[in-house]
């Protein structure tokens, strides 16, 4: 069934059209209106890649040392996801299966739910060497787990994450995040979509972590572009923006071309929550949205 623009208190009704939930919370099947959204995002999203960008898709699962040692351990462990496998003899395997909390048998694996597209970039980026003096952007993907403690429209635990990053010297990783923000309002005003700046900080673990988001704050690290889902009133952060300074280079030892210590930073796209505002903002039928963004989405 068609259904004309919805206003704020039919979000719900957007949503049971899009997707299809889960036993668990924040968990959905996503429908194939929904997956047209996401496609198109997708396509238009690619169309703003800059020249001699390289392209990586990553599955939903990396190394849990690279994880650990890129420090997200301390800092989000709230938010982490592991793998787990039975392991043993078939007859230990059995035995294990057979009991009410065969869940307590289950031990840990080298991998754990990305919680982000970027990760696995850094080290694969050090592994071959000095960055050129040109600087690096990588364009990745992947879907990403995040174990979120509320699970309403748009705090999805489970989640398609769209990201460029930059790495190279202060400078150009600053030009690249500039560039992004102006480009991204751009992005979002061909969509249709209200939108506003604002700056952010990550949802860090604990006291220490309290600290850490000022820190943030202060510094202008992160910025976030916030679209109307939920309401107008409480816009939702669809796309970030980040300057990681040196912490990923301290980490993996990642050099510019004349040895000097390399910056990273991303622009983030959160494409779920983008094709959740494209139907809250332009309703559920697609051949009523604007023709302006349907150009811009091939849809």
């Amino acid at each position: 069934m068609l259904i004309a623009p919805l206003v704020e208190d039919d979000l719900d009704s957007i949503t049971q059209a899009l997707l299809v939930p889960s036993p668990v919370g924040g968990v959905y099947a996503r429908t194939g209106l929904f997956e047209r959204a996401i496609e198109g995002l997708s396509s238009f999203i690619s169309r703003h890649r800059e020249p001699e960008t390289q392209v990586l898709r990553f599955p939903p699962v990396m190394s849990r040392v690279e994880l650990e040692r890129s420090g997200y351990l301390h800092s989000f462990p709230h938010l982490l996801g592991g793998v787990s496998c039975l392991k043993g003899d078939e007859a230990a395997i059995r035995a294990a299966v057979k009991q009410p909390d065969w869940v307590d048998e289950l031990a840990p694996t080298e991998l754990v739910l990305s919680p982000a597209a970027c990760y696995p970039v850094y080290p694969m980026a050090a592994a071959a060497g000095p960055i050129p003096a040109k600087g690096l952007i990588f364009d990745v993907a992947s879907d990403c787990f995040r174990h979120e403690s509320t699970h309403e429209v748009g705090r999805f635990q489970t989640f398609q994450m769209r990201e460029f990053v930059c790495l190279g010297t202060p400078e150009q990783v600053i030009d690249f995040r500039t560039r992004w923000i102006f480009l991204a309002q751009r992005m979002a005003k061909l969509l249709g979509l209200k939108h506003e700046l604002a700056p952010a900080s990550d949802p860090f673990f604990g006291r220490a972590g309290r600290l850490a988001a000022m820190s943030q704050l202060e510094q202008s690290l992160k910025f976030e572009l916030l679209i109307p889902i939920r309401s107008e009133e409480e816009p939702t952060a669809c796309m970030s923006f980040n300057c990681h300074r040196d912490h990923f280079s301290t980490v993996w030892h990642l050099v510019t071309a004349n040895g000097d210590q390399a910056h990273t930073g991303c622009v983030a796209f959160g494409l779920d929550r983008l094709a959740l505002a494209m139907f809250r903002t332009h309703g559920l039928d697609l051949t009523k949205w604007p023709a302006i963004v349907r150009e811009n989405l091939s849809i």
